[in-house]
């Protein structure tokens, strides 16, 4: 290049507009590489924090874009339903048994009752007891009143003295028929001597004391009667 180029130049714009256009491209070069740097700069940290956000583990706040984090339902366990418990069989009542006339007597349909003579006896006095058995259903009923099935006992305290159901033979039943609200009596009379069921020949006198007298039928009683033996 000739060296009087630039020379020429400079002679025909002149020395001051040459240089204004030298500084003018080398600031918009300077400017350009500046705008480079700042852009790459920030690439590069950008992409450098959302690495260390993934490495760390970090979730951004409110969580990635789009998804919102629903709290699960609490769940509560429900005991099973106890199945119903079957109801009872209804009770059919028992038909009610039709009683007819000389049926056997029911226990709960009879009065037992024994009354002394007397509350003393003197001397040679036997005591004498009445007997009495009534039918309170509603119908005619059978029952056996003989010596041994309505049995008189005498006793004093826990010694027993004396039953019209010791020492019998044969056949002792004595079936009756009871009508209702009509009395079976019968008269006991005690000669103030032991029995005893077997039937012993031996039967001292009773001795002078107090005494209890009462009727049995089954496992029916009679009201108890208190009376005194005496010598004189």
């Amino acid at each position: 290049m000739d060296p009087d180029t630039f020379r020429g130049d400079v002679g025909v714009e002149g020395p001051e507009v040459y240089w204004r256009r030298r500084v003018a491209v080398l600031t918009g070069a300077l400017v350009v590489v500046a705008v480079v740097a700042w852009a790459c700069t920030s690439a590069s940290g950008g992409s450098g924090s959302d690495a260390r956000g993934r490495r760390d583990g970090a979730v951004p706040k409110g969580g990635p874009a789009g998804v919102t984090a629903t709290p699960s339902p609490a769940v509560t366990a429900t005991p099973p339903a106890k199945a119903a418990a079957p109801p009872p069989p209804s009770a059919t009542p028992a038909p009610t048994r039709v009683r007819r006339p000389g049926d056997p007597c029911e226990r709960a349909d009879l009065v037992l009752s024994l009354h002394g003579e007397s509350e003393v006896y003197t001397g040679k006095g036997a005591p004498m007891f009445m007997l009495t058995l009534v039918n309170t259903g509603r119908v005619d009923c059978a029952v056996d009143v003989g010596p041994r099935a309505m049995e008189v006992r005498i006793t004093s305290g826990d010694d027993r003295v004396w039953s019209t159901a010791d020492c019998l033979s044969g056949e002792r039943r004595q079936v009756r028929r009871l009508r209702r609200g009509v009395p079976h009596l019968r008269t006991i009379r005690w000669d103030r001597h032991r029995s005893a069921p077997d039937c012993d020949a031996s039967r001292p006198k009773a001795r002078a004391g107090t005494y209890v007298a009462q009727a049995r039928l089954g496992v029916l009683r009679s009201p108890k009667v208190v009376f005194h033996l005496r010598r004189a």
